[in-house]
């Protein structure tokens, strides 16, 4: 990585699931409708893998991975497009 930042000890994995609309990608709003919350949750764990399966609900994620959590990062932000 070029920049200020240094470059991580150890190559870090990261994955995605399915949010709360069951989709396994972003899904923004509609426009209009006022401003709308956005909140990304990043969390650093102990091991490798917890070993779920990749279609798992989001509320059995967060159960399975508690015990493993070593830190995470909370990004909150708001949009609104105009109708």
């Amino acid at each position: 990585m070029q920049g200020p930042y240094p470059e991580p000890a150890q190559q870090a994995a990261a994955a995605a699931g399915q949010g709360d609309t069951g989709a396994e990608r972003f899904r923004a709003a509609r426009d209009g409708g006022g401003a709308h919350r956005y909140v990304f949750v990043v969390h650093a764990l102990d091991v490798e893998s917890i070993g779920i399966q990749a279609d798992s609900t989001p509320a059995f994620l967060g159960f399975t991975m508690a015990r493993h959590i070593l830190g995470r990062a909370i990004l909150t932000a708001t949009a609104e497009t105009p109708a």
